[in-house]
């Protein structure tokens, strides 16, 4: 606008410019012609600002790669009939590429593409009509065509037999026709954008696409992080581009997030093309940069949906017309938004994919409003409690992850009660804390999680005081204590870690004018009692202080409920679980009915990703249950595979795990659906009694059938052993195997009485794990078991016996040094027909000699070493019959413990082939469909599935008919790909986070893409194809079994791991620490270091190079383990 200097004219001038190209160089010159033009009396019009000529930047447009999970779906599901109009990298004649990708682009070009091919039909009818083609085929050809060119399946059956034939005619109509005859294929066609839609969806192309009715699908990627949901700029708001869409009423909508449900995706992009209509499909892909590991991406998707920001559902108007419900909830949550709309359109009674209950946990307004009102409720409740009671108040505040200080603090606040105190107790988070300025005695408890971190449930509590600037506490006394150890971080500048949360606290309560009821006391799990040492000296000075330190007459404490009385108090197993089962409060079971439910084959487990997000909205954690099969040997049918396909489908979470225990593993089971997932299990002629519990668990067998006669033999044993160590009791199948009358469906061969001959009332003191190997393959680890059995082959080819080991096994604490691994000792040789009741007899020992009242000791390889072998050897021959006695071990060799993948021919003529199952995970992503290509193999029903120890499977027994079928498929779905690196080959994960309540660290999830980055080590090195055996744990348990491992990561706290070196290849030697909490850094510095002198110094014999493990030790690198007692010394670096 321009004012002129003559006062005479009343309003302004407008000055319009031709606006060229401006890069940031000329920017001040341009402005500067536009303010000078201005200041003339009569400004030029029309001037032109910049050049002509667009100089084209450097850059290129680029696609996120992780949004390429969304475009390898849509090619998974369309192929070449996939048509992306705004594809980046398309050619487009005389249009930039900016412009080419960008939505409107494409969207016009969808038109005129559409009318391209109305225009062709109409081409097609003419020209039949007119005939006047050579050939009468090219007629009934494009006249079939005609008829069927809006229908995908017959449209593309007939182009290429088109196209063939007009190429043949040579007519001049037919060369007309063959110039549009990519048109003769019904494609899929898509639009791909963006969020920065969301910011004015009026003017977006998603409105255009709406309002024009027109049939094209749009594929929106959202990308923005739920943890940074709040952080975006108030003033420029997002729109919800689902709820819009949906509003007009004739579009299919549907909301995906493909980290969170893979089949929601393909089902809602297949029913977004067959819609006859817009279609909107807006995607999850929350990444905070494009380096972002997939880890990162789910972790925030899980949040997201979780929460209901991010709600998983479909929208489709044609479902009215057939009776079913418009709307289609494929989450738990949806946000208040989307609810008002649902209740408009009355939709929100119909019933949903997973039948959540609204009424619970509809929006997001179910958050910090609601837990405070329940915190105050709780208080309110406690204070009416306690009002007509006399005596002192102390209120007790406890922080714990595993239990431990919780039951510190309620044991606190009873023997309080019977001193006559009012007492008090809660978490730290449950707290309201504005209350704390009002308490007269309060006293905090706290455990130490990670690197000197509160546990989860007193985060939110110290986080408020911490920065609570103007909170007086001078009213207040106060004492504080903390369970930690002085040895979990061994280094001198990680000491500060040792009870940090307690010395924290104790520090900010000071500061802020709290008074000392009682020094702070220091629980150290490294005195001889544990944190009780410190406890016990700690409390005397709380009574004191309180005046109550002399009371007489106190009641006895109960003594604490133990493992061994929930065993004896259960009745044979029941407890209170059919109880818990149909209690609809809550998610989870007893505490105490949770140690019972370990010998029914289940775990109650939470979701640890969503665990702050859930507390944070008042709810409790996502609680669901794990389920592992009872499968001898490891031996499925194809009907069973897919049986336990449908059952991850139906009532897991859409995988399954293939476990180091050679069996099938359902996660995310809810407490609802657990019945009908292990009644499905049974009518698959499995079940999953006694695969968990102080019970004899599942019995393993070498996998590979080389000698598929000799093989079967084994496995035969194996079965035998399993099925004559079973539980008696019948309380499995009261609870769990009742059909809807209340009677019981009894799997055929169990027993069906309340006696327990082999276990007594009490089962064993702890776990107890059968394996058998055949030599020369030890890929069950037969010496990290508390029986392994070696497979004897006699002269004439057929099963003789069995060498028997005792004493393995692998679970350790932490900086405990009594507790330890150990591998298996060498009792004698057995035969074969006699192993199952060798197996009884060492078990029986183990029941009456097993440490029962310190479960860290109660695994029989602390019996066989507080014995000794011989004594222990001894005790098992007593309870044999006189013929029967350990002879001298049969020789044998092992030559590695890893699978052997590929193609192998047995003596019969069958095939085998070992497939490659990264950690044992079977699921589909969108760049593998291992789960839809195994389920396809299943189909054929031909040979068996036997799953290894070391997480793979191995399709078995397929005749040489059958393999072109068979290899087919492995083909199409990647199955036969065996080329990774050794490394990779050689790898196992236990499943840790998020399910794994033990789980300090990341393990199933985090070692692919450690072995990535090792992977390029390898490659510098030439040791891409060299076999090292690596292992990782998110705890010290041992579930893959790392102490075996020539290179071991053993979680110490999130991100945190312990490395162990100098395994052996063949799993015969235990490792050592080398290292003590290191991160991803330090790891691939030490690794690259490692690798890059292995290459160089390592010797061979014969053909045979120095396995990895051997090389350490030899090196000087770390010493030999020669057995379990001594695993803790001579360490790389000391845990103290």
């Amino acid at each position: 606008m321009s004012q002129p200097p003559s006062s005479t004219r009343p309003t302004p001038t407008l000055v319009g410019y031709r606006l060229g190209y401006v890069e940031p160089a000329t920017a001040s010159q341009a402005i500067r012609g536009v303010i000078q033009n201005l200041t003339l009396e009569a400004p030029i019009q029309n001037l032109d600002i910049g050049t002509e000529t667009i100089i084209q930047p450097d850059t290129q447009l680029q696609q996120p790669s992780h949004e390429n999970a969304y475009t390898k779906i849509l090619n998974q599901l369309f192929s070449d009939r996939l048509y992306i109009a705004n594809q980046l990298g398309s050619q487009n004649a005389g249009i930039s590429a900016t412009i080419a990708a960008s939505p409107e682009y494409g969207f016009g070009s969808l038109l005129a593409r559409k009318e391209r091919r109305v225009n062709l039909k109409k081409d097609v009818e003419e020209a039949v009509r007119a005939n006047g083609f050579t050939n009468e085929t090219s007629k009934q050809l494009l006249s079939k065509w005609a008829l069927n060119e809006s229908n995908s399946a017959k449209a593309n059956q007939i182009a290429p037999d088109v196209i063939d034939a007009l190429a043949a005619d040579g007519s001049a109509p037919a060369e007309d026709l063959l110039q549009s005859k990519e048109l003769f294929f019904k494609e899929s066609q898509w639009l791909i954008g963006s969020d920065a839609w969301a910011y004015d969806l009026g003017n977006s192309g998603v409105h255009h696409v709406l309002a024009s009715n027109e049939n094209v699908n749009m594929l929106i990627i959202d990308s923005q992080p739920y943890s940074q949901r709040t952080a975006a700029d108030p003033t420029r708001r997002k729109k919800d581009i689902g709820l819009y869409a949906m509003n007009f009423g004739h579009a299919y909508v549907a909301s995906v997030a493909v980290y969170s449900s893979y089949t929601q995706v393909l089902q809602a992009i297949a029913e977004a093309e067959q819609f006859n209509g817009p279609s909107v499909v807006v995607a999850y892909l929350p990444y905070h940069k494009e380096s972002d590991s997939p880890l990162t991406v789910l972790q925030e998707t899980k949040k997201a949906v979780e929460a209901g920001y991010w709600p998983l559902y479909r929208w489709n108007p044609e479902n009215a017309e057939k009776g079913l419900p418009n709307f289609s909830l494929d989450s738990e949550r949806i946000r208040r938004e989307l609810e008002e709309f649902l209740r408009r359109d009355n939709q929100l009674t119909q019933l949903m994919n997973r039948e959540p209950k609204f009424a619970a946990s509809l929006s997001e307004s179910y958050g910090s409003e609601v837990r405070a009102l329940k915190k105050r409720a709780a208080k309110k409740a406690y204070d009416q409690l306690m009002e007509g009671l006399l005596g002192a108040p102390l209120t007790i505040l406890f922080a714990s992850d595993n239990g431990n200080g919780e039951n510190l603090a309620k044991r606190l606040a009873n023997r309080g009660k019977a001193r006559g105190l009012k007492t008090m107790v809660m978490a730290m988070d449950d707290y309201p804390i504005e209350d704390l300025s009002t308490e007269e005695n309060i006293v905090l408890i706290t455990s130490t999680a990670g690197q000197g971190a509160l546990p989860q449930n007193g985060r939110g509590f110290w986080e408020t005081v911490k920065n609570a600037g103007d909170l007086d506490l001078s009213a207040i006394k106060y004492s504080v204590f903390g369970l930690g150890d002085s040895h979990y971080w061994p280094r001198k500048e990680d000491k500060l870690y040792y009870n940090k949360p307690a010395k924290d606290i104790d520090a900010r309560l000071a500061f802020l004018g709290g008074k000392k009821l009682a020094d702070i006391g220091l629980g150290d799990d490294q005195d001889p009692d544990g944190y009780q040492t410190g406890y016990s000296e700690w409390e005397p000075n709380i009574w004191k202080a309180l005046g109550v330190d002399n009371v007489e007459g106190l009641p006895d404490e109960p003594a604490p409920l133990t493992n061994e009385d929930i065993k004896i108090q259960s009745n044979y197993l029941r407890g209170t679980i059919a109880e818990g089962l149909r209690d609809e409060s809550t998610g989870a079971l007893a505490e105490s009915d949770l140690q019972l439910t370990k010998f029914h084959g289940t775990y109650m487990q939470d979701d640890r990703d969503l665990r702050e997000e859930r507390k944070a909205q008042g709810l409790e954690p996502k609680y669901s249950f794990m389920i592992r099969c009872r499968l001898a040997g490891g031996v499925a049918t194809p009907s069973q595979w897919l049986q336990m396909d449908e059952i991850s489908s139906a009532q897991g979470n859409e995988t399954m795990k293939l476990t180091t225990r050679q069996t099938f593993q359902f996660h995310g089971v809810v407490k609802g659906k657990l019945r009908a997932a292990m009644q499905a299990i049974n009518r698959a002629l499995m079940s999953t009694i006694a695969a968990c519990g102080d019970v004899n668990r599942n019995v393993m067998c070498s996998s590979l059938p080389e000698l598929s006669t000799y093989h079967s033999e084994v496995h035969a044993v194996s079965k035998l052993i399993s099925d004559h160590l079973l539980p008696a009791t019948t309380a499995y199948h009261e609870i769990w195997l009742k059909d809807e009358n209340d009677n019981k469906v009894q799997v055929a061969g169990d027993a069906v009485v309340d006696h327990e001959p082999l276990y007594g009332p009490t089962y064993l003191p702890r776990k107890f794990k059968i394996t058998i190997a055949i030599p020369p393959h030890n890929d069950t680890d037969v010496y990290a078991h508390d029986i392994g059995l070696i497979a004897i082959k006699g002269a004439d080819g057929h099963l003789d016996g069995f060498n028997v080991l005792v004493g393995g096994g692998m679970g350790v604490t932490h900086n405990n040094k009594k507790t330890y691994p150990r591998t298996g000792s060498m009792l004698g040789y057995v035969p074969a027909k006699q192993a199952h009741i060798v197996c009884e007899k060492i078990m029986l020992v183990q029941r009456d000699h097993g440490d029962r009242k310190n479960r860290k000791h109660a695994r029989m390889k602390y019996t066989v070493d507080d014995m000794g072998v011989d004594v222990f050897k001894g005790k098992v021959e007593a309870l044999l019959s006189e013929d029967l006695r350990f002879a001298e071990p049969r020789p044998f060799k092992f030559d590695s413990n890893v699978d052997t993948f590929g193609w192998i021919k047995d003596e019969k003529g069958l095939n085998h082939f070992t497939c490659f199952i990264e950690n044992g995970r079977v699921e589909d992503t969108s760049d593998f469909l291992m789960r839809t290509g195994l389920r396809e193999i299943a189909k054929l029903n031909k040979g068996e599935f036997r799953l290894t120890g070391n997480q793979h499977v191995i399709i078995s027994n397929i005749k040489d008919e059958d393999l072109p079928q068979v290899k087919a498929l492995m083909a199409k779905y990647k199955l036969d790909n065996t080329s990774f690196s050794g490394l990779r080959l050689s790898s196992s994960a236990c499943v840790a986070f998020p399910t794994c309540g033990l789980a300090m660290a990341e393990s199933e999830r985090y070692l692919p893409i450690l072995i990535t980055k090792v992977e390029s080590y390898l490659e510098e090195n030439g040791l891409s194809r060299e076999s090292i055996v690596m292992r990782m744990t998110g705890c010290p348990n041992g579930c893959a079994r790392p102490w075996l491992a020539e290179v071991a990561f053993v979680g110490k706290a999130y991100g945190a791991y312990n490395m162990y070196l100098g395994g052996g290849y063949h799993g015969q030697r235990l490792n050592k620490l080398y290292r003590s909490s290191i991160k991803e850094t330090e790891i691939l510095d030490i690794m690259k270091g490692l690798l890059k002198r292995y290459a160089l110094e390592r010797q061979t014999d014969g053909d045979q190079p120095e396995r990895f493990g051997d090389w350490c030790i030899r090196a000087g690198i770390i010493k030999e383990t020669t057995e379990g007692k001594n695993f803790h010394e001579g360490v790389a670096e000391d845990e103290e």
